[in-house]
Parts: structure tokens; C-alpha cells; sequence
């Protein structure tokens, strides 16, 4: 795997873990519209209609849940392990459309995911606390974060 491919799926997964859904939803898109070349396997089911509108929806409920007061800590397990899975899937997207290692993606998306989720837990804390910035704007500007990090990768591939 090229070194460039290895940042990609490690960045992919940090997406994932700063918004579990966007990455998916991004990835989809991706698959979908030819950015990545993903024709056969699983992983093609990605790229189907049905999959870009159902990753898109949950990435937008998302979005509107994470400003929400009774949402669980991104570092609770439940919210963690669902964090790596879909960093670990999104890596082994591009992996496949790199031409890359799968397992070596896999394991380099599910360390972003850790880092993405623990990462963007304690900035999003300190920029709330120490900084006394508002945690709503703080959230907005993780999601454009996210969702911009995500467009800049897949589109690495076009």
C-alpha cells in the first residue's frame, strides 16, 4: 500500500470517528457517482441507490442528534464500536479502489476511527470548556469538519 493510499484510509477512518455516519454517506456518494471504482464485490453495494439514500438519511439524522442534549458520549462503547465499524468499512473502500491491502486498510481505518473519536471528543471539550466557546457552534464546526475531510479524500480518487 503507497503510503498516500495509508494517510487516505487512516483520514477516512478519523472522519468516521469524529461523525460515524458521514463517512459512510461520503463513501457511498463516492461509489456511486464513478469517484471511486468499485464495480464488483460487497463493497459495491455501497455505491447502490438504495444505500446512498439510506447513509445519507442516517448522516443527516446524525448531524441533527449529535446538538441533541440526551445523546450518549461518542466514547461510550456502544457509540465506539459503531465508530470503528464504519471506519473500518469506509477504509476498505478505498482500499479496493486504491488498489491497496484490504486487512492493512482495515486496521489503519478502525486506528483513525479511535483517534477521530477520542481526538474530536477532547477538542470539542476544551473549545467548549476552556475556550467558553458555544458547544452548538462547536459541533457545527466539527460537522463541516467532517463532512468537508470526507469530500477531500474521496475525492483524491476522481
Amino acid at each position: 500500500m503507497s503510503l498516500t493510499l495509508a494517510i487516505l484510509v487512516f483520514a477516512i477512518g478519523v472522519v468516521a470517528g469524529l461523525r460515524s455516519m458521514t463517512a459512510p454517506a461520503v463513501v457511498s456518494w463516492a461509489i456511486h457517482l464513478g469517484w471511486l471504482h468499485i464495480t464488483s464485490g460487497q463493497l459495491a453495494l455501497l455505491g447502490t441507490t438504495a444505500a446512498v439514500v439510506i447513509l445519507t438519511i442516517l448522516a443527516l439524522g446524525e448531524l441533527v442528534a449529535d446538538k441533541l442534549p440526551t445523546t450518549p458520549s461518542r466514547t461510550k462503547p456502544a457509540p465506539l464500536i459503531g465508530r470503528i465499524g464504519t471506519a473500518a468499512l469506509c477504509a476498505a473502500a478505498l482500499a479496493v479502489a486504491g488498489g491497496g491491502s484490504v486487512d492493512l486498510a482495515i486496521a489503519l481505518g478502525a486506528l483513525g476511527g479511535i483517534a477521530g473519536t477520542f481526538g474530536g471528543y477532547q477538542a470539542r471539550h476544551q473549545l467548549v470548556s476552556a475556550a467558553k466557546l458555544p458547544d452548538f457552534a462547536v459541533a457545527l464546526a466539527e460537522d463541516l469538519v467532517a463532512v468537508g475531510g470526507a469530500l477531500l479524500i474521496v475525492t483524491r480518487f476522481h
